[in-house]
């Protein structure tokens, strides 16, 4: 491997949710990483950055209280080891790992080892089994309680996160409705294996809960927020369990990222539930969940969609931040750091 001088990583210089207007491209030099690096830590070569809706949230100061710019940004990424601390064993080198660490958009970043998931190949299927696989899985085992025989509902069903869902309920033998805004997101998500899909451009979200889901929804996987948060609680069927995984009707606009309003009388009357979930705070069950989803990879079972935007190389990442935002992506948003393009 050859041995850079420099790299470059983007950093916000101002707390705002336009990413492309609080972020810079800076370059670093290579040596400053090897020069700190901790006992425990490696040095990554980013291959693939995952984007997420939510990297806007994070530039506009709502994950971290008190966080000053400058300061890093990105979520995730799948890279190669390139270097190892002192505590780490040299037969590292070469591996292949994704990872979560606030400061991913970068060529090059330093990482505590015991952090990162090792990977067989540097395919981006991989990279987008982290965030979005790993947020379907948990979140519908404990907070979802999901069984079989379920009604399961996905909002923003065709994304990083809701492609898995959809497949995670199909897999444990429920019935899944999904919602979209297109009709390619349709056919998507019916190769998928989606039950329902509800185009919402084009059919009327509410309408059709009532009319054919009269018994209400056991699961909802809620990753929109506003009306669709509220058509969602209304249709909760007795002892239904509504999961917000976000609020992303809201991340882009002037006032940022916000919450909806529950009465708690809504829930009394029939046992129904709402709980949040952040992924961090199951980081102990990284592991168990992301071995299960790549045996489900290997098996056939599941299919990762990709979504580059067309978009290449670290000076590109605001674009794809920009494309997520807009709601034209179909699966995870994966860009490659690397020459010559990548094919997916």
């Amino acid at each position: 491997m050859s041995i850079p001088t420099e790299f470059r990583k983007l950093e916000a210089i101002a707390i705002g949710n336009d990413f492309e207007k609080v972020t810079r491209l800076v370059t670093v030099r290579y040596d400053s990483l090897l020069n700190n690096l901790a006992p425990g830590n490696v040095v990554l070569k980013n291959i693939y950055v995952g984007i997420n809706a939510s990297d806007v949230n994070y530039t506009n100061g709502k994950y971290v209280a008190g966080i000053k710019p400058p300061f890093d940004v990105g979520f995730e990424a799948l890279g190669q080891v390139v270097a190892v601390g002192a505590k780490i064993p040299k037969e590292a080198i070469g591996k292949f790992v994704v990872y979560t660490q606030y400061g991913a958009f970068a060529e090059y970043i330093s990482v505590p080892y015991k952090t990162t998931l090792a990977v067989k190949s540097d395919t981006p299927a991989n990279l987008g089994l982290l965030v979005s696989g790993l947020t379907a899985s948990i979140s519908l085992t404990v907070q979802g309680r999901m069984t079989k025989g379920e009604t399961v509902l996905v909002t923003a069903a065709a994304g990083g996160a809701g492609q898995f869902a959809v497949q995670l309920a199909k897999i444990a033998g429920n019935h899944v409705i999904g919602t979209c805004s297109s009709d390619d997101k349709v056919e998507m998500l019916k190769a998928m294996g989606c039950d329902r899909v509800i185009n919402y451009k084009k059919e009327d979200f509410r309408s059709v809960l009532k009319n054919e889901y009269p018994n209400g929804i056991d699961i909802v996987f809620e990753s929109v927020g506003g009306e669709f948060f509220k058509i969602c609680l209304n249709g909760l069927s007795d002892k239904g369990r509504l999961i917000v995984i976000g609020t992303v009707a809201s991340y882009s606009t002037p006032e940022g990222i916000r919450g909806d309003t529950v009465n708690t009388l809504q829930l009394l009357s029939k046992s129904r539930s709402v709980c949040g979930f952040f992924l961090p705070a199951y980081a102990a069950q990284f592991g168990e969940h992301m071995n299960n989803l790549t045996k489900l990879l290997e098996q056939g079972k599941l299919t990762v969609q990709i979504d580059s935007g067309g978009f290449q190389g670290i000076e590109q990442v605001t674009e794809a931040v920009k494309y997520i935002s807009s709601g034209q992506n179909k699966g995870k948003v994966v860009i490659s750091l690397l020459e010559p393009r990548a094919k997916y």
